[in-house]
């Protein structure tokens, strides 16, 4: 499904076409998205960066559409992984007082806004521990806000599970509209049917296999 056929869906449903209701369509589908990936995490939402720490800095800084962590590495000088621990802020203090001991990164934390020229930034970073003592490159796995399809038109959702965006948009609507109850209950309990099937697709089916979980079945009672 395209945006421009999700709008039409929207105003089907509805049955309204009146030009304030339409400008704020765009914003009932990206508050649905918005709580889509927040709530399942997507396999194919996913992406890889690397970067460089920098010699007695513990910052690093997180990519404009990070969600959350799926995993976090530092690659040493003879391009071994060392796969970084999720661990608090307060751990990372505890642990290491000082911050000028410096070494291998062996933990991460997300610390808090990025601040460039003492203005703190809309931006969040990570810290390490302890404090990087070298160039090293450093490969962040994580889950990723994709670009709207209010603005590309298409997107993963539109393409592969629609139902979640329609009925998760008409939810919106109607409150918008301060629609009846009984309509709003209704696609409210689709939108959490569709949520609840790509989260099946995409924590459960997408995470396994046959050879591993076994074949999916149903018992059949002789």
């Amino acid at each position: 499904m395209t945006y421009t056929e999700l709008v039409a869906e929207i105003q089907a449903y509805t049955q309204n076409y009146e030009s304030d209701f339409v400008a704020n369509i765009p914003t009932f589908v990206k508050q649905t998205e918005t709580r889509v990936y927040n709530t399942v995490q997507i396999p194919a939402l996913r992406k890889n960066v690397t970067g460089v720490t920098t010699n007695g800095n513990k910052y690093v800084s997180c990519p404009t559409d990070f969600l959350s962590v799926f995993s976090f590495a530092v690659i040493d000088g003879d391009g071994n992984y060392e796969y970084l621990l999720n661990k608090d802020v307060n751990f990372m203090r505890a642990a290491y007082p000082n911050p000028n001991e410096q070494g291998l990164p062996k933990y991460y934390a997300l610390f808090g806004p990025e601040v460039v020229n003492q203005t703190p930034t809309n931006e969040l970073s990570f810290i390490l521990a302890p404090t990087p003592d070298a160039l090293y490159t450093v490969e962040l796995h994580y889950y990723y806000y994709p670009q709207s399809i209010v603005t590309a038109g298409t997107s993963w959702l539109g393409d592969n599970y629609d139902p979640v965006l329609l009925y998760g948009s008409l939810v919106e609507a109607y409150t918008f509209m301060k629609g009846e109850q009984d309509m709003m209950g209704y696609y409210e309990k689709k939108y959490q049917d569709a949520l609840m099937q790509l989260n099946r697709l995409g924590t459960g089916l997408e995470r396994g296999d046959a050879y591993r979980d076994g074949q999916a079945k149903i018992r059949v009672n002789p």
